[in-house]
Order: C-alpha cells, then sequence, then structure tokens
C-alpha cells in the first residue's frame, strides 16, 4: 500500500507538494509519466477522446525534443503539461544544481507550472528550491501500470480499491506499461464514473 497510496509520514516530507486534491469534492485527476511517446501516447490520447476527458502528462524532455509532433499533439488536444525533468533522473543520485539544471532544461521545451520529480524523491534542497518556481505534484494513487510483478487485472483493481475523492491518480505512457495501460485505463475511467467521480486536472499556478 505505501506504493499505491502514500502514507501520510512520505507526505509530510514534502508538505507543499500536491498528493491529493479536495477530499470534499467527488473528482480524480488523471497523470501520465514519462511520455510522449509515439508508440503510445497517440492511443491514450484516442481513449481520452472518446471519454471526452483531459490529463496531465508529465513529460521527459529528451521525449519532447525527440518526439515534438507527439508532445504538440497533448498540447492541441487540451490537455495539461508537466515537468518530469530532461533525462528522467532521481533527485538522490544528483547534486542540487545538476538535477535543476536538468529540470530547468525541461522547462525550456515545456514552459510549464508543474513538475513531478521521477520516482518522487527529492533533496531537501532541490525541493526547497522548486517549490519557489513550480508547483510540485506527487500522488495518491500510483497504479503501478509499469510493474512486471503485477497483470493487468491488478492494475485496474489498484484504481478501484484505492480511489477517493480528490485522487491525483498516475498512469505511465511507457513501452513497459502500455499493453496493461491499455486494458487498465478505459475500465478505470468507465468503473470510476459509475461511481460518479468527475475528471479534472489543475488549475494554473503560475
Amino acid at each position: 500500500m505505501i506504493i499505491e497510496q502514500p502514507s501520510l509520514w512520505l507526505r509530510w516530507i514534502y508538505p507543499d507538494a500536491l498528493w491529493r486534491m479536495s477530499p470534499h469534492e467527488r473528482a480524480v485527476y488523471l497523470t501520465f509519466d514519462d511520455g510522449p511517446i509515439p508508440e503510445v501516447t497517440p492511443k491514450v490520447l484516442e481513449i481520452l477522446r472518446s471519454y471526452n476527458i483531459k490529463a496531465t502528462f508529465f513529460m521527459v524532455g529528451d521525449n519532447v525534443r525527440k518526439y515534438p509532433e507527439v508532445y504538440q499533439q497533448v498540447k492541441d488536444e487540451g490537455h495539461r503539461i508537466g515537468n518530469h525533468t530532461y533525462n528522467h533522473i532521481g533527485g538522490f543520485r544528483h547534486g542540487i544544481r545538476s538535477y535543476l539544471n536538468n529540470v530547468e532544461k525541461a522547462d525550456k521545451l515545456l514552459h510549464t507550472d508543474l513538475v513531478r520529480p521521477p520516482h518522487g524523491w527529492l533533496k531537501w534542497e532541490q525541493y526547497f528550491f522548486l517549490r519557489k518556481h513550480y508547483q510540485l505534484v506527487m500522488w495518491d494513487l500510483v497504479t503501478r501500470d509499469y510493474s512486471r510483478r503485477i497483470n493487468a487485472y491488478r492494475v485496474l483493481w489498484n484504481v478501484r480499491h484505492y480511489a477517493r475523492p480528490g485522487s491525483i491518480i498516475t498512469f505511465h505512457d511507457s513501452l513497459k506499461s502500455k499493453e496493461k495501460l491499455y486494458y487498465a485505463l478505459p475500465r478505470s475511467i468507465e468503473w470510476l464514473r459509475s461511481q460518479g467521480y468527475a475528471f479534472k486536472t489543475f488549475p494554473r499556478m503560475r
């Protein structure tokens, strides 16, 4: 459960990050990490379009450089864009300056107010700098669609078991996630709608 739905102690480490939106509103926030990927992201857009849903895509800057047309398609379809660093690097493995340079390099392509650190970890110095310039977005529910240890049915089960009002739900538009994603995403949307949930994107922070 600590993976699928982070415990309170983890949320306390980064108190200014968004982990969950309002628990008083029956709405969820779909997010997708690690794209854009031409073999995956357009299919995700197709699914979202079929349900008339907008989401937030936390993109890797180098993928945007390689696949600008997919990035532009996400923007043109009205979805929110977030920064997931330029090279998908973890904060604990990098010094403050090299990490922040990587974030800023991505932002030159993304021009966004949102950032999500890969793997969800930051050093304190990185955290304090980023919170001054971006809205940090974590998650209330990670589907684990990337994991080889679970199947697509379990990904769907995670959504059905852990989703709650205000949940920020994380999927991945990546090659290693795609088969489970294609199965679980539409079924998750249908189940969430059957439970009365609306789908929202994050308000502009800057």
